[in-house]
């Protein structure tokens, strides 16, 4: 198809797509070897380099986003240094405190073992006896015990897009390599959404909006950490990118660029469950598309469809017990996509039997969805006067809240989440006039687009408008997360980035209109003032984070741990640290069978004792040494009569957990570990 864009926008294009194509195809397929013990260094290098053939060859010829060389030039060079600031600065997640180190230690443990699902020899501790018995048990952090007491297994928490991809950086340098690969993911994220903005609004404000985006705490805490978002962001920005090039364009080329639209938009599920948000929101517009005859619409729904199904078949066979964990929010969510799905295609029916709303209705269904769009984004401004979010007190997240409470001086409520604060949230990072200009925008924009609609017209940037702020809206009402910050920032990747791009494109709005009223200096007054709005509330809350991340000296620990324990080592988690955060960091990093004594045996030291006298036995009767693990201190060794050996003693800034506010500094938080050899008596 003819593509009148210059050659940077399509090669930054195609670069972008490609990168998001890259990661659905090598979780697809990574997942499938998983599944049955394949994923070997060899089978993942061939794999990433097909899908790196695949993804391009998929791209080639397609169009991309009109930018001359200056404002291509400046994005990369601005994508390029956050990703080089970002993985400079990355954090050590190791210790499965938090996603970022499940994920970390998932992909350590797919990569060593080339399954996803690992069994566990119980023959090294004399026998299944003890876990048929509920005394001990392989299940930690992020990690289940899933199979029989006979024959044990662990499968990781999360889904298996964040092990795959930071798979590849185990195998090409370790943990160390790893963590850098988050940086270089957001900044492809960065890169796709600059062009987006470029899209709507210009080469240079595309850039505008990259740069504030960038700056942005919860932006820069995630790319340092080795999270899922930075790949769901990946593949959904990528996706409606696509889309949004694809709506409105006509030639041959058209329906690949919706199929990787589509594939795009639908594999963000491989990396986060909540991606069926964004899919049941695109279904209507995909409705719509089919009611006016687009081209686009078929290839955009096989590529969801494919996708989408591959997915949730990984997540069903491979993550079953995280969904089931997580059934209580999933089965509306899934129950809201059947009611979508069977209203859109309704509606779709009635259309082409020539059902119709009234004329009237639909000249003024533009300027009543307007209204209401503020109406709604003030409704949840001024949440906090009238309402108190709770959720149940007796919940495990309610009692963690509760402690947070305590120690923090606040009323104690464990049930409440804080969701009525969510506007605030936002407003920590972009501050209250990008809120107000960014509730303008949309309501203007979703007014135009019905009025587009109504003219039989469906806008390229409708999709993408409806979903961002379907998503958002979704997320301010219900989070979803405990209110911890930062951690619970990380559900505002969508809204925040939402805000900027609105901005930006009410910002080249105002600049068109000063200029065209013969004032030529108004684009650079818009551009300084629309860049100090977004940047000056993000970069103060980003400054006291400004060094390096959190946990630094967690690699060190778990080295520290390694090099204490022999090659016939069997490790027993005998306190709470222990048994959360050191069995699969040993299992992964270590090479060394880890058991957990059961909660009620760790809180009674005799039945305790007897515990360990018994593994002891049968773990020598195989040729091994039972060895003791505490990390909340020796005292647990000593009270079974032992000597404990300190292995591990570091002290590390930590994330400051807040409730009310944002973080405004880090915490001083460490490791201490100490071991025991348990002689036979």
């Amino acid at each position: 198809m003819t593509d009148p864009a210059p050659e940077p926008g399509r090669l930054l294009t195609r670069g972008a797509l490609a990168a998001g194509l890259w990661v659905v195809l090598v979780t697809s397929l990574g997942g499938l070897a998983a599944a049955v013990g394949v994923w070997t260094p060899w089978v993942g290098w061939l794999v990433a380099v097909l899908a790196a053939v695949g993804a391009w060859v998929a791209v080639r010829g397609l169009p991309g986003v009109r930018t001359g060389v200056g404002p291509a030039v400046a994005l990369v060079a601005l994508v390029v240094g956050f990703a080089v600031y970002a993985g400079v600065t990355h954090s050590e997640h190791v210790l499965p405190r938090r996603d970022a180190a499940s994920n970390l230690q998932a992909a350590i443990s797919l990569a060593a073992t080339g399954e996803r699902v690992v069994p566990v020899d119980t023959s090294v501790i004399g026998g299944p006896r003890a876990l048929e018995d509920g005394e001990v048990t392989v299940a930690s952090a992020a990690f289940y015990q899933v199979g029989s007491a006979q024959d044990p297994a662990v499968q990781p928490q999360f889904l298996m897009a964040p092990a795959v991809v930071y798979g590849y950086g185990v195998w090409a340098g370790g943990p160390p390599a790893a963590q850098v690969l988050p940086a270089v993911v957001m900044g492809l994220v960065l890169l796709a959404l600059g062009l987006f903005a470029a899209h709507l609004a210009g080469p240079w404000w595309g850039v505008a909006a990259a740069g504030p985006t960038a700056v942005l705490f919860p932006v820069l805490n995630v790319a340092r950490g080795t999270y899922s978002e930075q790949l769901a962001l990946l593949t959904l920005v990528g996706g409606l990118l696509a889309l949004t090039l694809a709506v409105g364009r006509d030639g041959p080329g058209v329906r690949r660029l919706a199929l990787v639209a589509g594939v795009l938009v639908g594999g963000t599920g491989l990396a986060r469950v909540d991606a069926l948000r964004e899919v049941l929101l695109l279904v209507p517009f995909l409705a719509v598309g089919a009611a006016l005859g687009q081209r686009w619409v078929r290839p955009v729904s096989v590529g969801l469809v494919a996708s989408s199904v591959v997915a949730w078949g990984l997540a069903l066979l491979l993550s079953y017990r995280y969904l089931g964990d997580i059934h209580a929010s999933l089965l509306p969510l899934a129950a809201i996509a059947v009611v979508v799905l069977a209203a859109s295609l309704g509606g779709l029916a009635l259309w082409r039997r020539g059902r119709r709303l009234p004329g009237g209705a639909v000249r003024r269904l533009p300027d009543v969805v307007g209204a209401l769009t503020v109406v709604v984004g003030v409704g949840l401004w001024t949440r906090p006067w009238w309402m108190t979010v709770r959720q149940d007190p007796n919940d495990p997240g309610a009692r963690y809240v509760a402690g947070m409470q305590r120690r923090q001086g606040l009323p104690v409520d464990g049930g409440r989440t804080y969701a009525e604060h969510t506007v605030d949230w936002l407003s920590w990072y972009v501050g209250w006039a990008a809120l107000v200009v960014a509730l303008v925008a949309l309501a203007v924009l979703l007014r135009r687009a019905l009025r587009a609609l109504g003219e039989g017209r469906l806008a390229p940037w409708a999709p993408v408008l409806v979903v961002a702020a379907g998503s958002t809206v979704l997320t301010l009402l219900r989070p979803g997360i405990t209110p911890d910050h930062p951690w619970a920032d990380r559900r505002l990747l969508v809204a925040l980035p939402f805000v900027v791009v609105l901005v930006t494109v009410a910002a080249a709005w105002a600049s068109r209109r000063l200029v065209s009223s013969g004032r030529a200096w108004g684009t650079p007054l818009v551009a300084v003032v629309t860049v100090l709005a977004l940047g000056v509330p993000a970069v103060l809350a980003t400054w006291p984070f400004r060094g390096v991340g959190v946990e630094r000296g967690s690699l060190e620990a778990a080295d520290r741990v390694c090099a204490a324990l022999a090659p016939d080592d069997v490790v027993l988690g005998i306190d709470g640290r222990a048994s959360s955060e050191w069995p699969q960091t040993v299992r992964g990093m270590c090479g060394r069978p880890f058991f957990v004594a059961s909660t009620p045996v760790r809180q009674d030291p005799q039945r305790l004792g007897v515990l360990v006298e018994q593994l002891a036995r049968g773990a020598s009767s195989s040729g091994h040494r039972l060895v003791l693990l505490a990390a909340d201190g020796p005292e647990a060794i000593e009270e079974l009569g032992l000597t404990p050996r300190s292995v591990a003693d570091l002290r590390f800034p930590e994330e400051e957990h807040a409730l009310d506010r944002p973080p405004r500094r880090t915490d001083l938080g460490g490791v201490r570990v100490s071991v025991a050899e348990v002689p036979l008596r």
